[in-house]
């Protein structure tokens, strides 16, 4: 398993493509203390909602969705202010 830590992003699994763009983005954001991708996972149909995906609030941050039609990879973001968090994700990414 591949496991870097660059800056406020930690890899732990492989990342889909186009992915990478949104996290060096969020690396930016003074709301960010941590980023982590999660595991990627395939599914059989290739419809649906593409691009990166606010799910919900975790205790130390958020849980995010990137979606590409064929796969899906989860991400957390652990943030130092939620609230700014939030907004600086809608402004840049809605």
């Amino acid at each position: 398993m591949l496991r870097k830590r660059k800056g406020k992003l930690k890899i732990e699994h492989h990342l889909l493509e186009g992915l990478r763009e949104y996290l060096k983005e969020m690396e930016k954001w003074e709301s960010v203390n941590s980023i982590i991708p999660g595991r990627i996972v395939r599914k059989n149909r290739g419809r649906g909602s593409r691009g990166l995906f606010l799910k919900y609030r975790t205790q130390i941050g958020y849980k995010l969705l990137y979606k590409t039609g064929t796969s899906v990879q989860e991400i957390f973001v652990v943030c130092n202010d939620e609230e700014k968090f939030e907004r600086d994700f809608k402004e840049r990414f809605l």
